[in-house]
């Protein structure tokens, strides 16, 4: 059964799913295949920005939207009183 706060709870849920997966998309596939001629013009560390991106700036953003996310439903649960 729904309730408008259960309405509520996953409408604040979905939008942040979608707000991290565009983040990813854009991460993952914008950055590391569609520009990553244009980015491996830049230099980091001594590696192309493009290369970075594809072997390991993305792996680090990942992680980092996992721990947002997880952060992010952690707020969420409190504002609606489902905290374990």
């Amino acid at each position: 059964m729904t309730t408008p706060s259960n309405k509520t709870y996953w409408k604040h849920n979905i939008r942040y799913l979608i707000i991290l997966l565009a983040i990813w998309f854009l991460v993952s596939y914008v950055f590391g295949i569609l520009l990553v001629e244009q980015l491996n013009e830049i230099r980091l560390g001594g590696f192309k920005l493009g290369f970075w991106f594809a072997q390991q700036g993305a792996i680090y953003l990942f992680i980092m939207l996992i721990l947002i996310y997880v952060w992010l439903m952690r707020k969420l649960d409190k504002k609606f009183n489902l905290e374990d």
